[in-house]
């Protein structure tokens, strides 16, 4: 991977300060901006890495932390921190890191892109829709919220990522979205990879992880930022 910077850095969301990761490619110049939206994990060191890869790729990543410094290892534990968290407030709180991002000298191009993971995928989503700096969006097997009475707002493509054997988002879900999608002629692309679970993706996770999946679902976000960044 080429050489990479990160830091923790602070934002002024809701009222108060909220915090995220912050990767940067080493160099001069202005990059495309990403947020990198967690699991219902928290801000672990996996997204963390999805943040660096982001950089290595030429794109300043933001990966806000919605817990607050909290991180789950269990699913029990990542199930109550979910079903805790306010997704109004998140959702604005992800409005204020992407405001954040766009601000950022190193930051250039022509939008903000957002991708995110289970919780994250519909917040992902979601921040596309509320943001008029998003410009392409890439939700993985994306869970609620599912902001399909808003998709019309939104200001770019998006490429929506899907297992096959999904009991979380499955069917249902990715047909209701592409509906919405073509219903209001937004360029889309609903992607479900052959064989695959919910996080498969998430190279951490030994039982569901599908390293040729992820690795072609990889280059397929890279070229939606590229194209539309």
């Amino acid at each position: 991977m080429p050489d990479t910077r990160s830091e923790t850095v602070e934002f002024a969301t809701n009222g108060t300060t909220s915090h995220g990761f912050l990767a940067v490619p080493q160099g001069d110049g202005s990059f495309p901006g990403v947020i990198v939206i967690q699991e219902w994990w928290g801000l672990d060191d996996h997204i963390k890495d999805v943040a660096r890869r982001f950089a290595g790729a030429g794109f300043v990543a933001l990966a806000p932390d919605l817990y607050h410094g909290k991180v789950a290892t269990e699913p029990g534990e990542a199930q109550k921190l979910m079903m805790s968290l306010d997704m109004n407030n998140a959702s604005r709180e992800l409005v204020k890191a992407t405001e954040y991002l766009a601000s950022q000298p190193a930051v250039g191009g022509r939008g903000i892109g957002t991708i995110g993971f289970c919780m994250g995928g519909g917040l992902a989503l979601t921040l596309a829709c509320d943001s008029p700096h998003v410009r392409a969006s890439a939700p993985f097997y994306g869970m609620n919220p599912n902001p399909i009475d808003k998709v019309e707002k939104l200001g770019g493509p998006i490429i929506a990522i899907y297992a096959e054997h999904d009991n979380f988002a499955g069917p249902a879900v990715r047909e209701q979205l592409e509906a919405a999608l073509k219903k209001h002629s937004i360029s889309h692309e609903i992607r479900v990879y052959p064989g695959t679970q919910h996080a498969f993706f998430n190279d951490t996770r030994a039982d569901v992880y599908d390293r040729e999946a992820a690795a072609s679902a990889w280059d397929r976000v890279l070229t939606l930022f590229r194209e539309n960044l």
